[in-house]
């Protein structure tokens, strides 16, 4: 036991060491996004870095701290940074307001489809200076396997609601800039707009019980934002393994449907063993139209990262299910709770305890 943390200490010293090394040298980075959540954290990271950071957005958002940067750093952050206003689609707005002379790395965290990446990326083709294109994609791109956990050489899937990102990806490849890509899976962590950890957190602590479809032992894969904006800031400096490579990013292990419910219980100081589970069979229900019964795909889904662990010298800090739930929890459902913003929407849950011959778990 001893001798097995002493190894672990030795290899997150190690990993911090190469961070520093690394990242001593400063760079001018454009964002595009950066304002929301993981875009948000990513910005922040960069900035403890030192690196110069131009934000580019269409100016609907905010900044604002994120979670454990005080109001200093955050003026900080603010006053160190270059904005700039426009619409990525816009090719005129692009080519006029993005000098891709200025720009070593680019971040590209919110493009969605092939016309968001084309017009931006093909200003920095030839870019005697230009180091890094960095694509926010998704695990969603893989198809749906036999063999888990998913690898950056599975099969994608054409035909996935994810179908626009794969498409960036390729586009990015034919360009022949160099480019990486990001994959994680489901991304936690306080300012979450996807209610991923809200769902069961906001019934746990209602008594109510937790709707999970089918069997509840489907196994998914949760990562938290802090760690992935640490693993894309890795990028810099280490594009001699990077170009032209994709990386999976969650935390090292997966976790059952029921087990994240669990977890959630736990992170809010109540017993998981009194947890009420519902299983059901989603195709026996119809919801009302724009309502979402569960927040995850249920199926199993999740990633293997040791790619990412290898060519990043990086680790994840929140490396269970219990420590992402417990950050979330106390920074951010009891701030969120007590300034009354939770919906309270259990109009799918109802549905399901009404009409469902369910086994309690």
């Amino acid at each position: 036991y001893e001798a097995y943390h002493s190894k672990m200490k030795i290899l997150l010293l190690t990993i911090a060491a190469a961070v520093l090394i690394r990242s001593s040298e400063a760079y001018n980075v454009l964002v595009i996004g950066g304002t929301r959540f993981s875009g948000a954290s990513l910005w922040r990271e960069l900035h403890k870095r030192g690196h110069a950071v131009t934000v580019y957005n269409r100016g609907k958002t905010e900044p604002k701290p994120v979670c454990r940067e005080s109001d200093d750093e955050f003026k900080s952050r603010i006053a160190a940074a270059t904005f700039i206003k426009g619409d990525r689609t816009n090719v005129d707005q692009i080519n006029s307001l993005i000098d891709s002379s200025k720009y070593e790395y680019v971040y590209d965290m919110n493009a969605r489809e092939l016309e968001d990446v084309q017009p931006l990326a093909s200003l920095f083709v030839g870019q005697s200076g230009f180091k890094q294109y960095v694509f926010m994609s998704s695990a969603g791109v893989y198809l749906k396997s036999d063999e888990m956990p998913h690898i950056e050489t599975d099969p994608v899937d054409p035909k996935s609601r994810h179908k626009g990102k794969l498409n960036c990806e390729v586009k990015l490849a034919e360009l022949g800039l160099p480019w990486c890509s990001f994959r994680p899976t489901y991304i936690c962590g306080p300012q979450n707009y996807n209610p991923v950890e809200r769902y069961f957190l906001e019934r746990v602590t209602a008594g109510r019980p937790v709707c999970i479809p089918s069997h509840g032992q489907h196994l998914t894969g949760l990562g938290h934002v802090e760690d992935l904006a640490v693993a894309m800031a890795n990028v810099i400096g280490r594009e001699d393994r990077t170009t032209g490579r994709v990386y999976n990013v969650q935390n090292t292990q997966a976790v059952t449907f029921d087990g994240v419910a669990r977890a959630a219980a736990k992170a809010a100081g109540l017993d998981p063993s009194k947890v009420e589970l519902i299983h059901y069979d989603p195709k026996k229900f119809k919801f009302p139209e724009g309502s979402k019964a569960f927040p995850m795909r249920p199926q199993h889904f999740f990633c293997g990262i040791h790619r990412a662990m290898k060519d990043l010298d990086w680790a994840p800090k929140y490396d269970s299910t219990d420590a992402i739930f417990k950050d979330a929890y106390e920074n951010d459902f009891v701030q969120f709770k007590a300034a009354g913003k939770l919906k309270g929407d259990f109009v799918c849950d109802d549905i399901i305890l009404e009409q469902a011959k369910a086994v309690v778990a």
